[in-house]
């Protein structure tokens, strides 16, 4: 990927050309998994701080090993004006299904910011509803804007290290190595354990009981 794409926030802001206005970044992660909820963050910075993120080796967090993810969430804090990060649980999951669970995360992830942006990009194509702030949905948002990747990567750390802390309680499900997500041992030991309190029971694989 070309950084000049990359960094393109004027191809998707045209109405703030020339002006150094504080951007929002918003991503979630952990739709696909089986297990533990979705985790949402915001960051907020000036449009001027986006070369920052580039710098420091801010890109789509799929394509960072979790050592470089890990080594990239001091620095990313220290670029922006602030940030937040929230979730919804898996009974929440349950109840709206996953993509409204999504939004309701990366909702308040957002109310939760103590520097308010003049603009959110959001990644995804479904806006946040209610929401006062102006915002703007990008289609793969976290591999063509710094501002929504340095989100996901704060959102994909914190998740990974909360599911890893629950992997000495649930043992059986591979936890450490599979972070909720759907591997064929994570699908055998749901065959074999059946589901937990942490698992999404609408979601077809756990749907299996004793």
């Amino acid at each position: 990927m070309k950084n000049d794409r990359f960094c393109a926030h004027r191809d998707f802001l045209p109405e703030f050309c020339g002006k150094d206005i504080l951007l929002a970044g918003v991503d979630e992660v952990g739709r696909g998994a089986l297990f533990g909820p979705v985790v949402a963050a915001a960051i907020v910075l000036p449009l001027s701080a986006l070369p920052e993120l580039i710098k420091i080796g801010v890109k789509d967090s799929k394509q960072l090993s979790a050592y470089r993810r890990e080594k990239l969430v001091k620095p990313i804090q220290e670029v922006v004006a602030n940030w937040q990060l929230s979730y919804a649980t898996v009974r929440e999951i349950d109840e709206l299904n996953i993509l409204q669970a999504s939004i309701l995360a990366m909702k308040r992830a957002v109310l939760q910011l103590e520097v308010k942006p003049a603009i959110c990009l959001v990644d995804g194509s479904v806006p946040i509803p209610e929401l006062s702030i102006l915002q703007k949905t990008i289609v793969k948002g976290d591999c063509r804007s710094s501002a929504i990747a340095a989100a996901s990567i704060l959102a994909k750390v914190w998740r990974d290290n909360w599911i890893a802390s629950l992997a000495v309680q649930y043992p059986q499900y591979d936890l450490t190595a599979n972070k909720g997500y759907p591997t064929k041992k994570h699908r055998l030991a749901l065959k074999q354990f059946g589901p937990c309190s942490e698992h999404r029971f609408s979601f077809r694989p756990c749907r299996f009981r004793d």
